[in-house]
């Protein structure tokens, strides 16, 4: 018998947070149906009231997905519990997420309130929620730094309030799995009505325990929990949902729990995530980094090779992870081309294929092998045509004299206007660097996914 743990994903509001992380209304559709085809539970889309943007984001959201619950963020403010109820009103399935600090330190030095008028606007702020709403989750901010007793008195007035759902976050990375998940056991014991209604885990990777204190609250009694995919947030990110769901499916053993996930979308979902917020995934992440599931020692390869078990606990083909037998070059049709494209997680229009096909064409011919990163390229040319202020149009090194600093010819067009330098430096990209500095008058300039992008701004 097993036991159904409800996924809540807030990749579109917690993890914009992350710094450059933010995204467009389309790109919030395009993750948030991928999260409904991946089965989460409940997709929090954004929060409304934080302007008109982020409102029309998460009413798209509501409208374009078939299946999860949307829910909108709010404080414990009439106008966000107001704007939030109007942003979700077109989904099918409805979710108002309340939050309100119940920490010492939160509640003396950001709300400067007492504990009695803290839980006075809790309860007022629920009843409004549950007008408008029926379902309703209540937040507790730093609820692992609070007061247990106050915790519980917090449980019992959002009860009574009308919450159907109350979350119990670890905001600030600071618990650790035996006192986050002993909290959750207290709680059931504790808080009147505790167990009729859903307890929620929301951890935050500070001390990088997050996954280890979600799956302890999963354990004592939490029944819904809350992540990123990636685990991308506010300073070092949240709970990351995919490994969440992948050590349910692994250790099935040890943790007799059921989500609705399907696993094979994860890959293309980490990927979409990835290259929407360009927040690349760290190679040796869990699950979805890229030495997840590859072998360097020779004690290990001999051993996958004779049986995959042996260095492998999931197949990559379990996350939806299979190598492509299609090999990109000049004779490849756009059906091959659209497959890729789908796998590095772009989503394009059949009209965007036939120029971004065209172009790869010709690309093609020139190179034997077209690579990830030669599309890649090809599609963020396509995707931001007429926004770049930056072009490279030329670039030569000169080879010669080995040992010597080499020099860089570049020719960029700013801003419409073609114009050329040269540098020297110490290695070919360290010359070219130095000419795009002296063009483009940036300093900031990475190299980043083995092309030379200039970092703009504006």
């Amino acid at each position: 018998m097993t036991t159904p743990i409800k996924l809540f994903d807030t990749t579109l509001r917690d993890g914009e947070q992350s710094p450059g992380a933010a995204m467009t209304v389309q790109e919030k559709v395009q993750i948030a149906q991928l999260l409904d085809v991946f089965g989460v539970d409940i997709i929090e889309a954004g929060f409304p009231a934080a302007g008109k943007a982020d409102f029309e984001a998460v009413q798209a959201v509501a409208k374009a997905v078939k299946n999860a619950t949307i829910c909108g963020f709010a404080r414990t403010v009439e106008k966000d519990i107001l704007t939030a109820s109007e942003a979700v009103k077109p989904a099918k399935q409805r979710r108002l997420n309340l939050v309100i600090a119940i920490s010492p330190l939160h509640m003396e030095y950001k709300l400067k309130k007492t504990p009695e008028e803290v839980l006075e606007l809790l309860d007022k702020s629920v009843r409004l929620a549950r007008q408008h709403c029926d379902d309703v989750e209540l937040i507790a901010e730093d609820a692992s730094r609070a007061d247990e007793d106050f915790l519980c008195r917090a449980v019992e007035t959002a009860i009574k309030a009308g919450a159907t759902t109350f979350g119990i976050p670890d905001t600030v990375g600071y618990t650790i799995p035996q006192t986050y998940g002993q909290l959750f056991k207290n709680v059931l014991e504790r808080a009147p009505g505790a167990d009729k209604i859903t307890l929620a885990a929301h951890c935050h990777n500070d001390l990088g325990l997050a996954v280890a204190n979600t799956l302890a609250a999963v354990e004592a009694g939490a029944r819904q929990v809350e992540g990123t995919i990636n685990g991308i947030g506010e300073r070092a990110g949240n709970t990351a949902l995919e490994e969440v769901v992948m050590a349910l499916q692994t250790r099935k053993d040890a943790l007799p729990y059921t989500t609705n996930a399907n696993p094979e979308v994860i890959t293309r979902l980490s990927r979409t995530v990835s290259t929407i917020t360009g927040m690349p995934v760290q190679p040796n992440k869990a699950v979805v980094g890229a030495n997840a599931f590859t072998h360097a020692s020779g004690m290990h390869q001999d051993g996958v090779l004779k049986h995959r078990e042996t260095y492998e606990i999931m197949s990559a083909e379990s996350v939806g992870l299979t190598e492509s037998s299609l090999q990109l070059g000049k004779l490849s049709g756009r059906n091959a081309l659209k497959n890729k494209i789908q796998e590095l997680g772009y989503n394009i229009t059949e009209e965007q294929l036939l120029p971004l096909f065209e172009s790869f064409k010709s690309l093609a011919a020139k190179k034997k092998t077209v690579y990830d990163d030669d599309l890649v390229v090809l599609i963020e040319e396509l995707l931001n045509k007429g926004t770049d202020h930056l072009k490279l149009i030329d670039l030569t090194i000169n080879w010669s004299n080995t040992g010597a600093q080499k020099n860089a010819q570049v020719t960029l067009d700013v801003q419409g206007e073609q114009i050329t330098t040269t540098a020297t430096g110490d290695g070919p990209v360290n010359a070219a660097f130095s000419a795009i500095k002296k063009l483009s008058k940036l300093e900031d300039i990475v190299l980043k996914n083995n092309a030379l992008m200039p970092l703009v701004q504006g």
